[in-house]
């Protein structure tokens, strides 16, 4: 039976959709490329601390565990105090798998019951990040936390797909919960907002 225009139509978009759908999933091994193992990010987590406390092992598998492999990992340090109201401000390189390194600054205003201050190493691993463009941009985020001498605290900043999950170590006291958000910008910027 030989086909008409329409049926070569529908056949034509049938094989179309199909092509696409496989190309759209990707493949597992491409997906694994462009993104860390555990044993990487210990690794980087390693070099960069120093050492890796159990502390930080524990806080990374609760990462993976909640978001799963990364793509990417922000190196930095950063210095934080608030009495009710919070500021953070921060400096650090961003890495992705498939991308070259981008300097970064951070800085941002935060408020709730929260009180002390802390200096810290910040690791952060980040999520779905396919152009390092989209780093520059408001991430928000609430953050319980209690700062203790070389204690080692773990939260979500989210942004569209974007998920930012800065493992901070560092010393001071620091003790509450608060709402806020981090600004990431190119640039170094005093002002918070």
């Amino acid at each position: 039976m030989a086909m008409t225009g329409h049926r070569w139509l529908i056949a034509i978009c049938a094989a179309a959709l199909a092509i696409c759908a496989v190309l759209a999933a990707g493949s597992p091994a491409r997906a694994a490329e462009d993104t860390y193992t555990k044993e990487e990010i210990l690794d980087k987590a390693r070099t960069f601390f120093g050492d890796t406390t159990q502390g930080l092992a524990r806080a990374i598998e609760k990462a993976f565990a909640e978001q799963g492999r990364p793509n990417g990992y922000i190196t930095g340090e950063e210095a934080s105090g608030a009495i009710g109201v919070g500021l953070r401000y921060g400096v650090g390189e961003l890495f992705l798998k498939r991308d070259n390194t981008r300097k970064a600054y951070w800085q941002g205003p935060s408020v709730g019951f929260d009180i002390g201050g802390n200096a810290s190493k910040v690791f952060t691993l980040v999520y779905n990040m396919q152009d390092p463009e989209k780093l520059y941009q408001r991430f928000p985020g609430v953050e319980g936390s209690l700062y203790v001498v070389a204690g080692v605290g773990l939260n979500y900043l989210k942004s569209n797909d974007i998920v930012l999950a800065p493992i901070r170590t560092g010393v001071g006291l620091r003790a509450g919960a608060s709402v806020g958000y981090l600004h990431y910008t190119k640039e170094k910027s005093w002002v918070p907002f």
